[in-house]
């Protein structure tokens, strides 16, 4: 009888093409998704269930329950999307699972342990501290000077960061629902996300690339893009920051890892670089279709090779292309509906690839960065040419919606 291999899965889009990394004709394939999510599951799977929301576990465990009765007990659980990592985790702990367990998972997910490893590493970090409290916040600014960072230690896209610049703003952060925090010095740097698959002993393919906005930003309605840089004198420093944070959090164990950094200028003119935090999966937004349609790689066939128990194996990142992507938030919260769109031509390059939704659409209230007003990615021969395109769209692009109840 063929193993089972039981898939948490919630993207409407083909951010993952499953039945690349998986042969579902040697397994029983399964999946637990949403009502979005079954758009883009493959025909070829064993079985469905719904749920309301994949990161709801007690709704999960029942869907797998059900799923087990029909095909036995999973022999391996996988989950690729960031917000589905704690619930796949807890599955595999639950059902005597090979895989990622919770305890494992904790470096990746609660930030303070993350930061305070890489820190032991000897890798430049901001200075940080627990945050359970806002008396624990103004400590904190007391020995290391206002403004500072407050974020929660779980979470995703920039979920509840906060910047207060004094002890005045305190009120804020009393204001919210107890909950886990992290607080850090401000580090005004540009940030980069850097994004690829470390082997257990060496960097594997990888991508280093510069926000355009920042995340923060993007949550407060302002557009958030990122292009990818082919400066090699910025490059050999990233490539090798990242290897050591790797090493620092994953060991000799592979992962996909999406990786936050801090890039500056020392006094000598070289490149300062800080960790700001990192994932252990394929990095978010378009990234994933970057990889694939601008290079030629599939990340997410790593990220699945890993949670089924196989070595992860990918192609070199060619050179001579340069990705970027950039998204739109909606005007107003969701749900709403789309009333407008338009993007006028240019004279520059457009995008090749646009997800604008049609008017009448009503975009969903759903988390993370699928469900935005509109996606857009790019390719080009250079940084410069492409983040010319992506700031270009973002001027010229117009989304038009109203509030649903």
């Amino acid at each position: 009888m063929s193993d089972h291999i039981l898939v948490i899965h919630r993207w409407r889009d083909r951010y993952a093409l499953y039945e690349n990394y998986i042969d579902h004709s040697a397994h029983r394939v399964s999946y637990v998704t949403t009502v979005l999510g079954r758009q883009s599951i493959p025909e070829s799977a064993a079985g469905i269930v719904t749920v309301r929301a994949t990161d709801d576990f007690h709704q999960v465990k029942q869907a797998a329950d059900t799923l087990s009765v029909r095909f036995g007990t999973p022999a391996r659980v996988v989950a690729l999307n960031e917000g589905d990592l704690d619930t796949a985790a807890l599955l595999r702990a639950q059902l005597g699972c090979p895989g990622q367990s919770p305890m494992e998972l904790a470096r990746f997910r609660d930030k303070l342990t993350m930061t305070e490893l890489v820190a032991g590493a000897g890798i430049r970090t901001p200075a940080f501290a627990d945050a359970p409290d806002a008396e624990s916040v103004r400590e904190f600014a007391d020995v290391h000077g206002w403004p500072v960072i407050v974020k929660p230690r779980r979470g995703t896209a920039s979920r509840g960061v906060m910047r207060l610049d004094s002890a005045a703003d305190l009120g804020e952060l009393e204001a919210l629902e107890p909950e886990a925090r992290l607080v850090q010095t401000l580090c005004p740097d540009t940030i980069f996300h850097i994004d690829g698959l470390w082997t257990g002993t060496a960097l594997g393919p990888w991508t280093a690339s510069r926000y355009v906005n920042t995340c923060v930003d993007f949550t407060e309605g302002q557009t958030l893009g990122s292009v990818e840089e082919d400066d090699p004198e910025l490059l050999g420093p990233l490539g090798e920051f990242t290897a050591a944070v790797s090493a620092a959090l994953g060991g000799r164990r592979p992962w996909v890892f999406h990786l936050e950094v801090f890039v500056g200028t020392e006094e000598s003119g070289a490149p300062r670089l800080t960790f700001l935090e990192a994932g252990c999966r394929v990095g978010g937004a378009e990234i994933p279709f970057i990889w694939r349609e601008v290079h030629g790689v599939d990340l997410m066939s790593a990220a699945a090779a890993i949670q089924v128990g196989r070595e992860p194996a990918l192609d070199p990142v060619p050179h001579g292309s340069t990705g970027g992507w950039l998204l739109v938030p909606t005007p107003v919260p969701a749900p709403c509906e789309v009333v407008g769109a338009s993007l006028p031509p240019s004279s520059g390059p457009a995008p090749y690839a646009t997800v604008v939704p049609q008017i009448g659409y009503v975009m969903p209230k759903v988390g993370g960065y699928e469900h935005v007003g509109a996606r857009f990615r790019f390719r080009g021969g250079t940084t410069h040419e492409v983040e010319k395109s992506i700031l270009a769209t973002a001027d010229q692009f117009t989304l038009d919606c109203v509030a649903v109840e």
